[in-house]
């Protein structure tokens, strides 16, 4: 790895990439147990029941939070990348942009947390 590629690390772009990177990957993870937990439905009536009985336990909940902020996180990152690209934005004016994606981000995990808690 070049020299370069470790300055550049302090960047709050580079962060972001991160961040949009380590969601993605925490979303497609999460994936398979929201269809293992949707496929309890076609078990009957009993069986969502019982899942749903569990989704109320705190570190479920917690978890719960944790995915909608990746969620918020994921899309804001995304969207602030759409405004990169297609307007060819380049410029010390990304910082901003991050922040409020990030700030974006986090007021909405917040609102869900306070819905859900």
């Amino acid at each position: 790895m070049s020299t370069g590629t470790w300055r550049n690390r302090g960047h709050p772009a580079w962060w972001a990439f991160l961040v949009h990177r380590l969601s993605g990957v925490a979303l497609s993870l999460f994936l398979p147990v929201h269809f293992a937990a949707l496929s309890r439905a076609l078990d009957g009536p009993a069986g969502l029941d019982a899942f749903l009985a569990w989704t109320h336990a705190p570190l479920v909940v917690a978890s719960e939070i944790a995915l909608v902020l990746a969620l918020a996180l994921h899309l804001t990152g995304g969207l602030r990348l759409l405004l990169v690209e297609f307007s060819g934005w380049r410029s010390e004016a990304q910082k901003t942009a991050i922040a409020v994606a990030g700030g974006a981000a986090v007021s909405l995990a917040i609102a869900f947390a306070l819905n859900v808690v």
